[in-house]
């Protein structure tokens, strides 16, 4: 999910950054980022929400590979912020098996069906509904 972002901190000479970048990913315990900025793993950094101008302490949790001059790198929260991002992150627990994760929505101009999802074993039968009757 791109997220509008603005990093601030020191890199490791010692002098001022400031990047303004979109998130590549985000999940509750951080995100990854592209910068052109030099840093290093462990490296402490302030990240701001660009929309709500909230900002966050992060530490450099990843380094990853350099593309067009910009490097990947992983931004971990220092203090747990689940809803920095305004976004409902399934509970850490979850698994694809999860029940809730089995159902689908369709929509369609008039209606609306819920699907259930493939069976798991090859050759099992799914229901299918012969009908669709407005509601």
């Amino acid at each position: 999910m791109q997220v509008a972002v603005r990093i601030r901190g020191t890199d490791p000479q010692g002098h001022k950054v400031e990047e303004e970048t979109e998130t590549l990913a985000i999940n509750a315990h951080g995100a990854l980022v592209l910068l052109t900025a030099k840093l290093t793993s462990g490296s402490k950094i302030i990240l701001q929400h660009k929309k709500t101008q909230e900002e966050q302490e992060c530490h450099v949790a990843f380094l990853g590979p350099v593309r067009q001059g910009k490097a990947e790198i992983g931004l971990e929260f220092t203090t747990p912020n689940s809803t920095f991002w305004r976004v409902a992150f399934p509970p850490e627990d979850w698994t694809p098996k999860h029940p809730e994760a089995r159902t689908a929505s369709i929509r369609g101009e008039k209606d609306k069906v819920q699907v259930s999802a493939p069976a798991e074993k090859a050759g099992e039968k799914v229901a299918v509904p012969e009908k669709i009757v407005d509601k």
